[in-house]
């Protein structure tokens, strides 16, 4: 077969293998129901050419603000094949947020999942003038005034294509590869998320590369997706992808929703960010914890067995013939079991969007569920390197993919060239010029070596950039000043890299706390230990982060804060000479404050 050279062609090259189930969704309160693939390209051409009857042109921008489900992935394509871009919104993004991205991405249509987006589009419809038409995929609910239904488009779509039925994808064929195909926006260190210009090419490239180290899927796959669409990682490995595998697709529910969904449409395969394996580590320990001691006893014992034969795998050895019967009963007695709960089919996961732990790594592949980590970036389309099936090595990224190249700066900074780098930050010439240097390597903001077997090993980060264990990426900066203009405040570091959700670090102003506490009837403390312990101290402090921080998204805020007794100085370490916070010597020093946060 021949690779696609733009992501339309990708598309009618899927549909073309006319699988009976290509998409399946589960309604509320109903049993899961698919799309074939004939049902899926008339979904897609229906759709596009209601777009282009509503003014849609070559370069325009469609942007998609809706949670995971099958007229995503419509969308998506759909305003490919007209030549156009677009620009997916998390859901759970605020309203300023949203209007953000409408007005920088110069989106003329927004497709929208419910009425609860529409309306919240409503409400910053005056600050987007730019916005002339909002299409709700769901009927159920109340609407504004002038939202166009998606069936409406379909429908007008389809008696346009009536006379000519073979219009949308001769249009679809003028697509070039080095066209714009999305903006997908990413947070930076300025607070302003930027707009990363990927490319047909960029994508495609990504696909075909990754799927090479992943020769394992097929036609006869199944993939449960549950990331947010609007994530790079979903968008390439867990849509086009799979698409390009001949994998069918099924959308979870919610994450609620992804255990139960799991055991019901039994996927094959799932890409995931590290939370997601983290959970069900915690709970098959704490099932483990509470069962009778002869289970215990039997558990750990299998699982002992599990490592060594992992061990063997990872070393590229077969195990021997005690080991394989060892691990056999192991599998039948304990890991069976376990397997059930995905499903009972899953041949790999696939770990990506934040560092997984080794010991999580090296526990699934114990129990037999391999999950194979990767590295990338939003603007590297996203994949830089992953580990494959067959050479598997846990505490690293793996290998660089195909036609992906990466050296180590001096500074020990990973560097990446090849078809995958983003064309640019859009309307910022700047911010590009500072992110891919004259020779085309973009600068990751990651600190690693590659091994000895070329196995790249991430060790640090360069950037101040917080991603959570969840993959969600939050600029701490913007946030730490809005909190740090109270008067209450003297210093704020927010933490969470790694962790499931951002918690912050918080040094009184004490000449002004200690003002309060007199005026509000505290006895005079003993310590500043003795007064940032008591319940009324805590609590204010909270309020006031809650309050600074109302205008954040969800996984933004700040879930949890410590007070410390010790005020930032330059002699002790904690600030530069110009007073800037050294944020890993904060992290260093209170690390056992920090992990008391995440107990």
């Amino acid at each position: 077969m021949t690779d696609p050279a733009t992501l339309t062609d990708l598309f009618y090259t899927a549909v073309a293998r006319d699988k009976p189930t290509h998409l399946q969704y589960k309604p509320p309160a109903a049993s899961w129901k698919g799309l074939s693939s004939a049902e899926f390209r008339l979904a897609v051409e229906q759709l596009s050419e209601g777009l282009v009857d509503l003014g849609v042109q070559p370069g325009d921008k469609v942007a998609i603000l809706s949670e995971n489900c099958p007229e995503w992935a419509i969308v998506d394509f759909a305003v490919l094949a007209a030549q156009a871009v677009d620009a997916p919104i998390y859901p759970t993004l605020t309203a300023a947020q949203v209007a953000y991205i409408l007005n920088d991405s110069e989106a003329k249509v927004a497709v929208v999942s419910n009425a609860a987006q529409a309306q919240k589009l409503a409400g910053i419809r005056d600050q987007v003038p730019g916005l002339q038409h909002v299409i709700a995929i769901q009927e159920q609910g109340h609407f504004p005034a002038g939202t166009l239904a998606f069936a409406e488009v379909r429908a007008r779509g389809r008696e346009l294509l009536e006379a000519d039925p073979d219009k949308v994808r001769r249009r679809a064929g003028g697509n070039t590869p080095d066209a714009l195909a999305t903006l997908i926006y990413t947070s930076g260190t300025t607070g302003d998320p930027k707009g990363v210009m990927l490319t047909h090419d960029n994508l495609v490239s990504n696909v075909v590369a990754s799927l090479k180290a992943f020769p394992v899927f097929g036609p006869d796959d199944t993939a449960l997706s549950f990331l947010p669409l609007c994530h790079s990682f979903e968008r390439m490995a867990g849509h086009y992808l799979m698409l390009h595998a001949g994998a069918a697709i099924a959308y979870a529910e919610s994450v609620e929703k992804v255990a139960d969904n799991m055991r019901e449409v039994r996927p094959t395969v799932m890409c995931s960010v590290p939370r997601l394996y983290e959970k069900i580590h915690a709970r098959i320990l704490e099932k483990v914890a509470g069962d009778p001691p002869l289970r215990q006893k039997i558990f750990h014992g299998a699982l002992a067995v599990g490592r060594r034969g992992f061990a063997c795998r990872t070393a590229g050895e077969r195990p021997g013939p005690l080991l394989k019967l060892q691990l056999a009963l192991a599998d039948a007695l304990v890991f069976g079991k376990i397997k059930a709960r995905t499903g009972g089919r899953l041949k790999l996961f696939v770990s990506g969007g934040a560092p997984l732990a080794r010991e999580i790594a090296e526990f699934f592949g114990a129990v037999g569920l391999l999950v194979c980590e990767g590295y990338g970036l939003t603007e590297t389309s996203p994949v830089i390197s992953v580990n494959r099936p067959d050479r598997i090595r846990p505490g690293t990224v793996g290998p660089p993919i195909e036609r992906v190249e990466v050296k180590i700066a001096e500074d020990g900074e990973i560097l990446t060239r090849g078809p995958h780098v983003m064309k640019g930050y859009f309307k910022k010439p700047e911010a590009t010029a500072e992110a891919i240097d004259p020779e085309g390597w973009f600068h990751t903001g990651d600190v690693g070596f590659l091994d000895d077997d070329g196995h790249l090993v991430i060790t640090d980060r360069k950037k101040d950039l917080i991603v959570t264990s969840g993959g969600k990426n939050i600029a701490p900066q913007p946030i730490e000043n809005a909190i740090k203009t109270h008067a209450l405040i003297g210093e704020v570091v927010m933490v969470g890299n790694r962790r499931n959700f951002p918690a912050a670090l918080v040094v009184p102003a004490f000449e002004n706390l200690e003002k309060w506490a007199a005026q509000n009837g505290g006895a005079r403390p003993a310590s500043r230990e003795e007064l940032i312990a008591r319940p009324e101290v805590v609590a204010l402090y909270e309020g006031v982060i809650e309050e600074r921080t109302r205008h954040l998204a969800s996984f933004e805020k700040i879930k949890k804060i410590a007070l410390v007794a010790q005020e930032f100085s330059v002699a002790s370490g904690e600030l530069t000479p110009t007073l800037k916070v050294k944020r890993r010597v904060v992290e260093e020093k209170f690390k056992p404050v920090i992990d008391r946060l995440y107990a």
